[in-house]
């Protein structure tokens, strides 16, 4: 069972920029997919950034495309890098793993990721 932990989340005002951090329990981990969804009040959960295994690929959601940078450590880390914040981000940005396959598609869709951590709140004001 892969655990997962976020941080980095607060309060920003608009144009700022905050740096949310994923631990995952598992070691093996830098074979896994990663992915980043968000969610607001009253909105479904959508996906902002995934990560191929070992980093090879990455790919973006429209919304958040030359803002947000997603990475990974060789260690048990992702990263989600978000810059020129708007009052629209404002959500609680969650952590998704799925083990395999070793591929460098991206998966886009939270039912394609069984592994999920409890949510870091990023709050940005106008």
């Amino acid at each position: 069972q892969v655990q997962l932990v976020e941080s980095g989340g607060g309060l920003v005002q608009a144009g700022g920029s905050l740096r949310l951090s994923c631990s995952a329990s598992e070691r093996t981990f830098s074979g896994y997919h990663m992915g980043w969804f968000r969610q607001a009040p009253g909105k479904e959960r959508e996906f902002v950034a995934a990560i191929s295994p070992y980093g090879r690929h990455t790919y973006n959601a429209a919304s958040v495309k030359r803002r947000f940078d997603i990475s990974r450590d060789y260690n048990n880390k992702v990263f989600l890098e978000m810059r020129s914040l708007r009052p629209e981000d404002t959500a609680v940005y969650y952590c998704a793993a799925r083990g395999g396959p070793d591929n460098d598609d991206s998966y886009t869709t939270a039912g394609e990721y069984p592994y999920w951590g409890q949510g870091t709140q990023v709050s940005v004001s106008s």
